[in-house]
C-alpha cells in the first residue's frame, strides 16, 4: 500500500483558511490533519467544533482529527458529528483506553492512539489489535515548528514490529518535524502516514511540497 500524506491545518493561514483547504483539495494529499488542543493536556489552544465543521464544509478529503485534550471521551460524539473520519486520542490522556477506542468505532470513525515521545511503544501491546492507526509523536505536542526527535526512527520500527503479528494492516502515522530531509528515512523505519505542517504551508510551493512527500519511494 502506498503511504499517505496529511497536511496539518494548524500550520495553514487562518486568515485564508478556505484558500488553503482548496490547495490541499487540489493536491496529492490524502487527508487533512486537524490538531485539537485544550491548553491543559498541551500548553497551547487551537480550535474546536466550529472550525472543524468549517473545514469539513470545504474539504473533499477525510479529516484526520488529533485530540490533544484531557478526557477526550467527553467530546468524541461532537467531533464525529463535526466531520471526523479518524479520531486520535492520546494514550497518556485515557485511563480506560479500550473503552475510548470502542466508543470511537461505535461512532463510525477510525480509531487511533497517539503516544508522546517519552511513552514506550511496549505500552501499546494490549490495544494494538483493536486500532486502525497509531500516531508516533516526533516532537512534544503543543506547537508547530519544533525540532524533530531522532529516537522516533527506533519507535516507528518498534511499532511496525509489534503490529506484524497483532495487526498487519495497522497504519503508522508520524507527526512533528516531518520535511524533505527525513521523510524517506521515516517511511523506511515504518511510517505509512506522514503529517506535515510547516514544511508544507511555509513552502514557496505548498502543492509541490506535498507532491514531494507523496512521491517518496521506499
Amino acid at each position: 500500500m502506498s503511504h499517505l500524506v496529511a497536511p496539518s491545518v494548524l500550520a495553514a493561514d487562518f486568515a485564508n483558511l478556505q484558500r488553503d483547504i482548496e490547495l490541499v483539495n487540489n493536491s496529492k494529499a490524502d487527508w487533512f490533519h486537524v490538531d485539537i488542543m485544550d491548553g491543559m493536556f498541551v500548553p497551547n489552544i487551537s480550535f474546536g467544533f466550529p472550525v472543524v465543521k468549517a473545514i469539513k464544509k470545504h474539504a473533499t478529503k477525510p479529516l484526520d482529527v488529533h485530540l490533544m485534550i484531557v478526557d477526550p471521551d467527553r467530546y468524541l460524539k461532537q467531533f464525529a458529528e463535526a466531520g471526523a473520519y479518524s479520531i486520535t486520542v492520546h494514550y497518556e490522556a485515557c485511563p480506560h483506553l479500550h473503552r475510548t477506542v470502542q466508543a470511537i468505532k461505535e461512532l463510525g470513525c477510525k480509531a487511533s492512539v497517539a503516544i508522546n515521545p517519552h511513552t514506550p511503544v511496549s505500552l501499546l501491546k494490549d490495544i494494538i489489535a483493536d486500532l486502525d492507526m497509531i500516531l508516533v509523536m516526533s516532537v512534544n505536542p503543543g506547537f508547530g515548528g519544533q525540532k524533530f526527535i531522532e529516537h522516533t526512527y527506533t519507535k516507528l520500527a518498534e511499532v511496525k514490529e509489534l503490529a506484524k503479528a497483532a495487526n498487519p494492516n495497522l497504519l503508522i502515522e508520524v507527526d512533528g518535524g516531518v520535511d524533505d530531509t527525513n521523510y524517506q528515512a521515516l517511511l523506511s523505519a515504518g511510517a505509512s502516514v506522514l503529517v506535515a505542517g510547516n514544511s508544507v504551508f511555509s513552502a514557496q510551493d505548498p502543492s509541490l511540497a506535498i507532491t514531494t512527500l507523496k512521491q517518496a519511494q521506499v
